[in-house]
């Protein structure tokens, strides 16, 4: 049998647009031949559509676009996902499920059977898990038609998966196993996502096609890397990341086998995918342009390369805001950086401001000493300037800060914390000079000193985040630990980690969650982001 796989970018509720691309791409399906493509999980309606699902005429809508594709399945059989109603009054009101349209018809559907309901996930929360399990017929052959999760709990003990589809569905002696995903990227998912579909392949003795989409929605991005493989366990088809396709593929040729592709580095797939999340997010929001703040540091710099790849140079602006205590080879790197680049940049001093609220203030102030309020005060007239361009051009201003930096409350509320969106909440520092590397990986692109100086927010004379954080090379170690591994200060001393070093770290990153609930929303690399995945109390105590 020939069937493509449509790995392509969907916009949550925009269903004109989604439906039209679904039909097209039947359409060339047609024309290559294909008696099957398939599509991504809730492909119809985008994913996620949260609090959407809570609507009528949502679902409405979803069905009306389901019907429409469905007449344009003249010789091409399509698999989709798109969100039903429940048709019985007993639990959830709605299915996440999987539709076989054909000669205009529904031949089947398939609903999820296992729901995440973890990290960036809550799909409990709106549909109903599947309790009925019947493979697909189709042109003679016995298709085990499966969505995201279905496949991702193979040997799952958990009692709360009792039912596991492919232990059911295997029953029935399926030729090929098909997964509809929507599964999020993170710079582990890759070599997750293929030992997963490997184990399961293995386990069940017969192929497999597992087709996710590609695109960014909000802080969640899929990276495509849609995979065939044949019953021995071998890749035979793979789609590209972070790029829509339509691949033909064929069940009869599962034996030939191409050369194996490279298989990215983690932060070249970092790269890519912060690279699609920021055009993604301008895009499905109607936005065309940014704006941020040039410090003349590592953060920044790595954010304008970033957003001008993905913008386009000619819509990118920088700001470059020197205070007094900001030195001159700031203000020229950050000059270097925007020649190489070719984006646009202006030079405003922020001096005079920052002198003026002083002058303002020091009837309240008096002869109080110069601390952290001062320091803030430059962030925030930095702030006030960026979003006055912002406001008065049409620009979106784009977060520089970093992970290791938002995890330790290291930035200024209403300050450098303003944006529409992080780009690298989710990047650690020492990250951060990866993907500078990376960046310069064909030729200097961030000016070498860029890199090499010792990292400072230029706040008051000779200022260094060492003088207020640990190493980075350390406090990464110990926020991973903590943060995407959940290791407690019991475990992190067993590591090796000093006991006054964990305590304040972790006291650090406890005590500024009031911080972070403030920010704008993370673009997620990770498998731990700060956002919706990770849910923590503000005012909790644990650990701090």
């Amino acid at each position: 049998m020939k069937i493509a796989l449509a790995q392509l970018n969907y916009h949550v509720g925009n269903f004109s647009a989604n439906t039209a691309k679904i039909i097209s791409a039947i359409k060339q399906a047609e024309q290559q031949g294909a008696e099957l493509i398939v599509f991504s999980e809730l492909c119809i309606c985008g994913y996620p559509p949260r609090d959407f699902l809570e609507f009528d005429d949502f679902i409405e809508q979803s069905t009306n676009a389901l019907n429409e594709i469905a007449a344009h399945t003249h010789t091409t059989a399509a698999l989709v996902g798109c969100p039903r109603k429940n048709p019985v009054k007993a639990g959830k009101d709605l299915f996440n499920s999987a539709f076989l349209l054909f000669e205009g018809e529904v031949k089947h559907i398939t609903d999820k059977t296992l729901l995440p309901n973890y990290d960036v996930f809550d799909e409990y929360r709106y549909f109903e898990p599947n309790k009925k399990f019947e493979i697909a017929w189709f042109k003679g052959k016995k298709l085990a038609v499966t969505i995201c999760e279905d496949i991702w709990n193979v040997g799952n003990e958990n009692p709360l998966y009792t039912l596991c589809p492919m232990d059911e569905l295997i029953k029935q002696q399926p030729d090929l196993i098909i997964n509809l995903s929507a599964s999020p990227f993170s710079y582990k998912q890759h070599s997750e996502r293929l030992k997963v579909i490997t184990e399961n392949v293995k386990l069940y003795g017969i192929p497999m096609i597992y087709v996710n989409e590609a695109g960014a929605q909000t802080e969640l991005i899929f990276d495509g890397g849609s995979i065939v493989m044949n019953a021995k366990g071998e890749v035979v088809e793979q789609l590209p990341f972070f790029k829509e396709d339509i691949k033909l593929t064929d069940t009869e040729c599962f034996h030939e086998v191409k050369s194996a592709a490279s298989v990215p580095t983690e932060i070249s797939l970092m790269h890519d995918a912060l690279v699609m999340g920021i055009k993604d997010y301008f895009e499905k929001l109607g936005f065309k342009k940014a704006i941020l703040g040039l410090s003349g540091g590592i953060d920044s710099a790595v954010v304008l390369c970033l957003a001008a790849q993905a913008l386009g140079k000619e819509n990118v602006l920088s700001l470059l805001l020197p205070s007094g205590f900001s030195s001159q080879h700031s203000v020229e790197d950050s000059v270097a950086l925007t020649n190489n680049l070719g984006t646009k940049h202006e030079i405003i001093s922020i001096e005079n401001t920052f002198q003026s609220f002083r002058e303002t203030l020091a009837p309240y102030f008096k002869d109080m000493p110069f601390n952290v309020a001062e320091e803030n005060m430059q962030a925030r007239t930095r702030a006030v300037l960026l979003m006055a361009f912002s406001n008065k051009f049409g620009y979106i201003l784009l977060n520089t800060t970093n992970k290791s930096e938002a995890a330790v409350g290291y930035g200024t509320l209403y300050g450098d914390m303003c944006g529409g969106l992080s780009v690298l909440g989710d990047v650690y520092k020492t990250r951060v000079y990866e993907l500078a590397h990376y960046i310069n990986r064909y030729g200097e692109v961030i000016p070498q000193s860029i890199i090499t100086k010792a990292p400072s927010a230029e706040l008051r004379p000779n200022q260094k985040d060492s003088d207020s954080l640990p190493e980075y090379d350390v406090l990464d170690k110990l926020l991973y630990q903590y943060i995407e591994l959940r290791q407690g200060p019991k475990e992190l001393l067993k590591m090796g980690f000093e006991k006054a070093l964990t305590d304040r770290v972790l006291k650090l990153v406890n005590s500024n969650e009031w911080k972070r609930y403030q920010a704008p929303p993370i673009l997620r690399v990770s498998p731990k982001a700060f956002g919706i995945g990770r849910r923590m109390p503000i005012e909790g105590k644990y650990l701090s």
